[in-house]
């Protein structure tokens, strides 16, 4: 992986994503997005099975199409179609009827992507299973272990060591 990749793909992240902060936190959101990177980074030194420059860029701008201004189109002339795509597919649609919905399509997307896509999506939810929001009613808390869940079992196959990993997290994130 070059440092050039690595910084281009985050500065890209941190303007589109500057007013954003972690939910339930008065983080910026920069922490969240660099955590999974982080978790793709230490999945590679496990095993370096996959295309780190290609996961690294998406575990950056997963959340730019969904989250931001950022549109497909940008995405795919600063970072190219595979990057867009993949962020595309990490990108859940709003107009379907329920999120249960929204993740099954999501996830159904990924799974017809490169591994890389996967394994962005499996650091993500590692990331996110943290002590939630106070705000977060136990009906919440228990539909976003659920969702892990799912998320575990439609990509087992994409990352051996974040799939463990997130089926670990899944576990503590009960005792919570």
């Amino acid at each position: 992986m070059t440092q050039e990749i690595y910084q281009k793909a985050m500065k890209f992240a941190g303007e589109k994503h500057s007013d954003q902060k972690v939910p339930g936190s008065e983080a910026n959101y920069l922490l969240h997005i660099s955590n999974v990177a982080m978790e793709v980074l230490m999945a590679y030194t496990h095993e370096k099975v996959f295309d780190i420059d290609l996961a690294i860029q998406l575990a950056i701008l997963h959340d730019t199409i969904e989250d931001t201004s950022a549109t497909f189109e940008e995405v795919q002339e600063r970072f190219g179609e595979e990057v867009a795509r993949g962020v595309l597919a990490l990108t859940k649609n709003k107009e379907l009827p329920s999120k249960k919905e929204s993740m099954l399509d999501s996830l159904d997307r990924i799974n017809n992507l490169s591994k890389e896509v996967g394994l962005v999506k499996l650091a993500d939810r590692i990331t996110n299973l943290q002590t939630p929001p106070n705000y977060w009613d136990s009906v919440k808390i228990n539909g976003y272990q659920e969702e892990a869940k799912l998320i575990a079992e439609k990509l087992k196959n994409k990352n051996e060591y974040l799939h463990n990993r997130l089926l670990k997290k899944v576990e503590e994130y009960n005792k919570l």
